[in-house]
């Protein structure tokens, strides 16, 4: 098995945190990056059988991006990395007309202009090399729209799009762009997504009696969920495929929403969700609440 170093963004929880362990004890060189230096700490200790190296990395702040490109480029004596995996990303939950811009802009910054800004930094040492791996973590609430997640479904939209057309555009130069497609992940998303739409829970809302029922939501957000894990297991084989697919969906069952997406007639999928959220003319319409 060919060892590859490899940029893991978004690595202290989560996703990211169960993936950089699980490449580390497969032998490949992991730096794993985040905000939080403590929690790369423990990262750094969590498994005596592989070493984890870890630089801090805010995917927004284009300063944080240099500095770690500098440092990368020290870890690696100017080679660079192999792959990059674009883990870093959030969900901003709530309804999407109620959401304001400075939240839905601060849900792209981090999903799809902090990736952007990521790859850019360490795509100039793949070209030069003519060889390297850009693995970008969707979901299949890119392919696919649900209420209440309007603003990550939009910007998971935003990744699948940009990952495709630099998939063409690389092509020439030896490097791969693959997405990682999961399903719902049993992490902290739903615990995070619940924490985002907070603000927006107000008596004045006419989405307020979906907030009365705050376990409807949060079992919404983790319908079907799977452990991280599963993803993590995806993630490695996309990493050592000799020959990568365009896209990973995970798990098995994540195709068949997919499938029944695009089969089955709109109004009913749409009824479905209704129904499923608590988005029905009997909560909100028929149900009065204070105008502001």
């Amino acid at each position: 098995m060919q060892v590859y170093t490899i940029l893991i963004t978004g690595a202290t929880a989560g996703l990211g945190h169960h993936t950089a362990l699980l490449l580390a004890v497969r032998g490949h060189r992991v730096i794993a990056s985040g905000r939080n230096e403590a929690t790369l700490a423990l990262l750094r200790n969590e498994t005596p059988t592989a070493k984890i190296e870890t630089i801090t990395l805010d995917v927004t702040s284009l300063s944080s991006i240099a500095e770690a490109c500098t440092e990368v480029d020290r870890l690696t004596e100017g080679r660079g990395i192999d792959v990059l995996i674009n883990n870093a990303g959030y969900s901003q939950a709530g309804p999407i007309s109620e959401i304001d811009d400075a939240d839905l802009r601060a849900q792209f910054d981090t999903n799809v202009f902090g990736l952007m800004a990521v790859t850019r930094a360490f795509l100039p040492a793949m070209r030069a090399r003519g060889t390297g791996r850009i693995m970008n973590v969707s979901s299949i609430a890119g392919r696919i729209t649900t209420p209440l997640l309007g603003a990550y479904h939009a910007s998971k939209y935003a990744v699948e799009a940009l990952s495709n057309a630099l998939r063409l555009e690389l092509a020439a130069f030896g490097i791969n762009v693959i997405l990682i497609e999961p399903g719902a992940i049993r992490t902290e998303f739903s615990d995070r997504a619940m924490s985002q739409a907070e603000k927006y829970r107000t008596s004045t809302s006419p989405y307020a009696v979906l907030f009365e029922d705050v376990e409807r939501i949060r079992r919404f957000f983790n319908t079907g969920a799977i452990g991280a894990e599963v993803v993590s297991r995806a993630i490695v084989r996309a990493v050592e495929a000799e020959r990568p697919h365009a896209r990973y969906v995970v798990p098995t069952s994540a195709y068949l929403i997919l499938l029944s997406f695009a089969i089955i007639p709109t109004r009913f999928t749409d009824s479905l969700l209704l129904r499923m959220t608590g988005l029905t003319a009997h909560n909100l319409r028929d149900r009065p609440y204070k105008s502001p």
